[in-house]
């Protein structure tokens, strides 16, 4: 495979080909050249070395712009090549171009990289000299309708400078769609692009034109993993009868452990061990065609040389799923690499649907099931979660049974030989005990099934997502400015936002988001309102709320007259309501069934209650019970305090009414599920 870099000359070509407008140019290679081709092209030019080592021209001082005589065309084309020459003297000289220079305009750059797991990605944002400082970028993975594009546009902190800036006009928004649509396309569909920039384009009040333009091809096509999408059947996790290949009564063997978590599996546990008969109780098999009754699961702990007989021997069996524990796959380089190729194969041979390997296995607290050696059983609850690391895994389950959070399902996917995240998104999206997905990534191997499979889920479930590997540490100098800003963490955070995929920072993020949004789904719009008695937290609720991009509406002349009405005149008559400090729990009542009655204006509620002589909180619970339950707009409870309330936070919590405990938590939190949903 070779990489080949076009010049800038050949790369105006091929916008021009595409029809995107550039600057008349030239390419020259001697000064007479240069003078000759500013003559033809028309005063004022600029003069720009063009060489295929060179990435950005200005590092190297090789530009100069408003030439205006030839004079200064000559002694611009020496200093050029000086300049080049003693700063980096080994590069390739194509030539220098001389090209019209362009009136002044909006700079923007417009770029595409090949991303190993989602393939083609489109990059949009403030350009020229300021896109490495400001950083003010968009990304999308193709394919693009209008749409989409038009989305993108949009979301850029400079949009406003597209739209009119002040008294300035607006500039030709549907000519750069539909320069962003050209150039899309064409990168989408050419199987030897794989990266390209032009910075800048140059938007005005009418069209646009691209001032600088780099390409990089290949010689092989872009191959990228790509594999039809086979959903889960609703019964595949649904057993009767588990056997456990590599079953041991040693201890210190994770075929023990694998047994010993299913003891309380209420249906058949089949321990597989040529070497035993008998294994913590239960009748042991010397294997998998010994048994005599149909299998639903196989759990197989066994050395990897050893997993493809065994997978052959379950296919002959027709066990539907298999649950690979064992490790030293493709993790461990070309041998594990060959045995997973062998493994695929025999599972695509009989039918068979693999969870791993190299995982920790599956736990499904409705059903009991829990095939992996943490000793740790979670409690049954609404959230799915779906982890690419077991250490992660294991570490939340024993963080939330002192949470008092449950879960749906846990599934480890390990090297997603063949099923993968899409797969169980799209599964626990038909599971009616799950409410919210998680998700811990380290990488997803086919990004554009990916999309592709859950877009379809977050209209109807919400999915979280926390992706590990944002640190810089490590990557290799990027070869354009695309390549910088565009990242593999960027990527995946813009697919993210794309499937329609809620992103967090931390396990502690998504257990919050996941147990709001599983309790109250996804607000209907952004307008809230917020009620407390203490008028410190007020105050930093309204600050909490411009922080976080929540919208704390303005109280209409109607619902102040209502609200006046049976609160006392010294309350604050502005959201957040301050109902003040003697409120009790028939203040608050009344507040509520006033917001019942106007529940039209606002989607989203904070209600914040602290410890006080004369309310009492487990009365103030009942009363937010209540509250929730005539309404299906968001709930968001936030009371606050240590041992007097405890009774109250257990009667919120069985009722399925989200809280928080810091404030700031709760604002932040609503905050990025309105950032995504609106």
């Amino acid at each position: 495979m070779a990489i080949i870099r076009i010049d800038e000359s050949d790369g105006y070509e091929l916008l021009e080909k595409i029809g995107i407008s550039t600057p008349r140019y030239r390419l020259a290679r001697t000064v007479n050249e240069a003078v000759a081709a500013a003559e033809e092209i028309g005063y004022p030019v600029v003069l720009k070395i063009v060489s295929p080592d060179i990435s950005h021209k200005s590092d190297v001082s090789g530009v100069v712009t408003f030439i205006r005589t030839a004079d200064a065309v000559r002694k611009s084309f020496d200093q050029i090549l000086s300049n080049v020459r003693e700063k980096n003297p080994d590069a390739r000289i194509s030539g220098i171009i001389v090209e019209q220079q362009a009136s002044p305009g909006l700079e923007l750059i417009i770029g595409g990289k090949t991303d190993p797991s989602f393939g083609e990605v489109l990059l949009f944002g403030t350009g020229g000299k300021f896109v490495d400082l400001v950083k003010d970028v968009s990304l999308r993975v193709l394919p693009l309708d209008d749409h989409q594009i038009r989305e993108m546009v949009q979301e850029l902190w400079g949009y406003k400078l597209i739209h009119g800036y002040r008294d300035e006009p607006p500039l030709d928004e549907l000519a750069l769609i539909d320069t962003l649509r050209k150039i899309s396309s064409y990168f989408y569909q050419n199987p030897h692009l794989v990266e390209f920039d032009i910075n800048p384009f140059i938007l005005y009040e009418n069209g646009g034109c691209a001032v600088d333009a780099r390409f990089i091809l290949e010689t092989d096509e872009k191959k990228q993993v790509s594999r039809p999408h086979s959903e889960i059947l609703p019964s595949l996790f649904d057993a009767h009868t588990i056997a456990v290949v590599g079953a041991s009564a040693d201890s210190n063997k994770v075929g023990y452990a694998v047994c010993k978590n299913l003891l309380t599996f209420p249906g058949i546990l089949i321990p597989v061990n040529p070497k035993m008969s008998e294994i913590l109780g239960k009748k042991a098999f010397p294997n998998l065609t010994s048994i005599k009754e149909p299998v639903d699961i196989a759990v197989i702990t066994v050395p990897a040389p050893l997993v493809p007989a065994i997978v052959e021997e379950a296919g002959r069996c027709r066990i539907p799923l298999l649950v690979i524990i064992s490790s030293g796959f493709r993790e461990a380089g070309d041998r594990g690499r060959a045995l997973e190729e062998q493994v695929l194969t025999l599972a695509q041979e009989y039918n068979m649907r693999i969870v791993g390997p190299n995982c920790l296995g599956i736990m499904f607290p409705y059903r009991k099931i829990n095939t992996t050696f943490d000793p740790i059983s979670p409690k049954p609850g609404k959230l799915a979660f779906v982890s690419q690391s077991g250490a992660v895994i294991t570490t939340l389950v024993d963080w939330s049974l002192p949470e008092d959070i449950g879960f749906s399902g846990i599934i480890s996917v390990g090297n997603q030989l063949d099923l993968g995240f899409e797969e169980y998104v799209s599964f626990f999206a038909k599971d009616e005990q799950t409410k919210a997905i998680i998700l811990y990534i380290e990488e997803i191997r086919d990004g554009s099934r990916f999309i592709e499979v859950v877009s379809k889920v977050t209209p109807k479930k919400p999915v979280i997502a926390i992706k590990s590997g944002a640190s810089k540490k490590g990557k290799k100098a990027a070869a354009s400015h695309t390549g910088s800003l565009a990242g593999s963490h960027d990527v995946y955070l813009a697919a993210f936002r794309q499937a329609g995929i809620l992103s967090v920072r931390s396990t502690q993020q998504a257990f919050h988001v996941g147990n709001l949004l599983a309790s109250e789904g996804y607000p209907k719009g952004k307008r809230a309102v917020a009620i407390t008695s203490a008028g410190g937290f007020g105050v930093l609720a309204s600050d909490y709320a411009e922080r976080y991009g929540i919208e704390l509406i303005d109280l209409s002349p109607e619902l102040l007259g209502q609200l006046n009405a049976i609160l006392p005149p010294s309350w604050n008559h502005d959201n957040p309501m301050d109902i003040l400090g003697d409120a009790n729990a028939d203040r608050f009542a009344k507040v509520f069934e006033i917001l019942i009655q106007n529940q039209q204006v606002w989607d989203i509620i904070f209600i914040i209650i602290v410890p006080s002589a004369l309310a009492d909180p487990v009365r103030l619970a009942e009363m937010v019970v209540r509250f929730a339950r005539q309404t299906r707009k968001m709930i968001v409870g936030c009371m606050i305090g240590g041992d007097s309330m405890k009774r109250a936070f257990r009667i919120l919590k069985d009722n399925n009414i989200p809280n928080f405990q810091d404030i700031e938590d709760a604002f932040e939190i609503v905050g990025m599920i309105v950032h995504n949903r609106y």
